[in-house]
């Protein structure tokens, strides 16, 4: 399996967040489609557990946000999930592909990894649970992604850092990410104790906020072997920024921006 770091693709990389968030409802088919039309790398998603057990494409816990509803995404099947438009509060005036948009709902994961195929870079997978969910999420999502054709390009990522180890006990070749937020500066203080804990825990790569990509983490990370990830970056002056630091991939609502200014800056 060739490792993603020896990629022949064009660093940084550039990476959907959601898929093309900024100009389609996130997370959704027609998120990825616009990601994958764009020309973006690669995509990043979150992952939840539906009632019946199903991983399904969602960041909230709740369809408040994305569908006006006050259920929980825990106490509805999949079957019901993929009934329920999430794609009707994205602005019209927002939306790429001028101005209306087939009816979204809630993708199943085995969807999107499909729909993946697409794209030749990474495919992040952030896993968001609870601590109790930990083990069945981390099982379902492992064995959708045992199944899927690009288990060679998934990195399965998330704030629960037990993940990582629950996951590499599941499936010991697939790469895995510690994610970290700015709050993480409060409770480990230096750029150093962030590699050294995603090492113990068996990491392969960060997944870091713009604000803590700094030289002395990045410098540090390298030394390791750790490739840097940079979320969510839609500034497209990071993309000097990553070339400078040595970033492997910036994770952005908008690829068609960054995009632009890579080509610029390598042409």
């Amino acid at each position: 399996m060739k490792a993603l770091h020896e990629t022949t693709q064009k660093l940084p990389l550039i990476i959907a967040h959601r898929g093309a968030s900024a100009v389609a409802p996130e997370n959704t088919v027609a998120a990825f489609e616009q990601a994958i039309a764009d020309g973006a790398d690669g995509l990043e998603f979150d992952v939840r557990l539906a009632k019946d057990g199903v991983p399904v494409v969602i960041h909230d816990s709740t369809l408040d946000r994305t569908a006006r509803l006050a259920e929980a995404v825990a106490d509805m099947t999949s079957k019901q999930l993929a009934s329920i438009d999430v794609g009707s509060w994205f602005p019209a005036s927002l939306l790429k592909s001028g101005g209306s948009i087939v009816r979204q709902t809630v993708p199943l994961l085995t969807e999107v990894l499909s729909l993946s195929q697409r794209v030749q870079g990474p495919i992040f997978i952030e896993l968001k649970c609870s601590d109790a969910e930990v083990d069945p999420l981390s099982y379902a999502v492992c064995e959708a992604v045992k199944q899927s054709p690009v288990l060679d390009r998934v990195i399965i990522k998330s704030f629960r850092l037990a993940v990582i180890s629950r996951t590499k006990a599941l499936m010991p070749t697939v790469r895995t990410a510690a994610l970290f937020a700015p709050r993480i500066m409060t409770i480990l203080r230096k750029e150093k104790h962030m590699v050294t804990l995603a090492r113990e825990l068996g990491a392969d790569e960060l997944s870091v906020h713009f604000s803590l990509a700094t030289r002395k983490l990045c410098d540090r990370a390298s030394t390791h072997g750790m490739p840097v990830n940079v979320w969510t970056t839609n500034n497209s002056r990071w993309i000097k920024r990553a070339l400078r630091l040595g970033i492997r991939s910036l994770i952005t609502d908008d690829p068609t921006k960054l995009l632009s200014r890579r080509s610029t800056l390598l042409s």
